[in-house]
């Protein structure tokens, strides 16, 4: 008799599981479908955002002669306007960077915190950038007997090489004397951003090229500018690639936020992962980087939301932080294009501004948890 009841209970509780399950798995299939929906939306709605504002009629009637050759009826007035080219060729491959951009960003920033065990930890935390500014700095002030590639000029490659040289430095730098940890990232990270940023300033002081100051302040800041249909398929595709890799990461991942004692009991070698994700998010972050310039906060500020959203669970965490992280790269975009009239702000500032209260709140009121 009591075996029977037993059995029964047991037979209740994992139908409960079971069904818990069911509906956790529909509502994250649920959150990711809305979230496609309004990535697709940002898009369209953000193409007539800026100096020139263009109606949204104008808008679906350029993008859908431009993506499936349809004229509509009484359009080629539109088509052959000064808007289309406006809409085509400045403003549709930049809003598609700032996706890339914000969906990569956001997935290094997700992918370092795991890694890293720090909350705080995004693709900067590590000198990216500061590697980044000095190859940018060398390109404008010093010069380089770099060649063209295309249309990819010497700053950019300068900029992703200084980006992947500083990640290669700090995981020298903490496998010094044994195992990797996070610690010993983080020291590292620290130490190589000091002296990429000192050296950095130094050519600029030396220099004294007002000119080139300008530049360089400007490209630090971050910005969509450089945003054609030639600069789009080296990011883009990166983006898409790191994607694929990650999410087929996230047992690893979830086993990471276990911490070392517990992965190494589970016969998981952190050291090797923590070297390979570093190095696959240097590369993501470095091509990005040489693309957009410095664009900050994204990759710290998105994966909190995420996980507000999914729990921490990468499985389900990475899909919503891409997704989430090219959404919010759009809508800024948006914001610093119309924020001045006849102008615009670099974006990296827009970023900050909305990234540094958003953490002040989880701080002081959300005692946020991590992991």
């Amino acid at each position: 008799m009591k075996k029977s009841k037993f059995n029964s209970a047991n037979n209740k509780l994992k139908h409960s599981r079971e069904e818990l399950k069911g509906k956790t798995l529909f509502s994250f299939q649920l959150v990711v479908a809305l979230l496609c929906i309004v990535l697709i939306l940002s898009v369209f709605l953000s193409l007539g955002l800026g100096a020139v504002h263009i109606s949204l009629t104008d808008t679906y009637t350029i993008i859908i002669n431009r993506l499936f050759g349809v004229e509509l009826p009484g359009t080629s007035q539109v088509l052959q306007g000064a808007n289309a080219s406006i809409i085509w060729k400045i403003r549709f491959p930049r809003v598609l960077l700032g996706v890339a951009a914000g969906a990569g960003l956001a997935l290094c920033g997700s992918v370092m915190q795991a890694t890293v065990q720090n909350p705080l930890a995004e693709p900067y935390i590590l000198g990216i950038s500061s590697g980044a500014s000095l190859g940018a700095t060398i390109a404008v002030f010093i010069g380089t007997a770099i060649p063209f590639i295309g249309s990819i000029s010497s700053v950019s490659i300068l900029a992703f090489l200084g980006a992947v040289g500083a990640t290669g430095a700090v995981l020298f730098l903490a496998s010094v004397g044994g195992q990797v940890t996070s610690g010993k990232l983080i020291l590292s990270g620290t130490i190589i951003n000091a002296i990429c940023t000192s050296f950095s300033n130094f050519i600029i002081s030396v220099a004294g090229d007002g000119n080139g100051m300008l530049s360089i302040k400007f490209w630090t800041m971050g910005s969509l500018t450089r945003g054609s249909w030639s600069n789009l398929i080296l990011p883009s595709s990166v983006v898409a690639v790191c994607c694929m890799f990650f999410l087929s990461q996230y047992r690893t991942l979830n086993t990471m936020l276990l911490g070392d004692e517990a992965a190494s009991t589970l016969g998981v070698n952190l050291s090797f992962y923590r070297k390979l994700y570093m190095a696959a998010a240097a590369l993501l972050t470095g091509v990005l980087v040489s693309a957009c310039g410095v664009i900050g906060f994204v990759g710290l500020m998105i994966p909190h939301i995420a996980r507000a959203v999914v729990g921490a669970d990468h499985r389900r965490l990475l899909p919503v932080t891409v997704l989430l992280g090219g959404i919010f790269l759009v809508w800024t975009d948006a914001l610093a294009r119309v924020v001045i009239p006849n102008g615009e702000l670099a974006i990296g500032i827009v970023t900050s501004m909305i990234g540094a209260p958003f953490f002040a709140y989880i701080l002081i009121k959300r005692h946020y948890r991590f992991g």
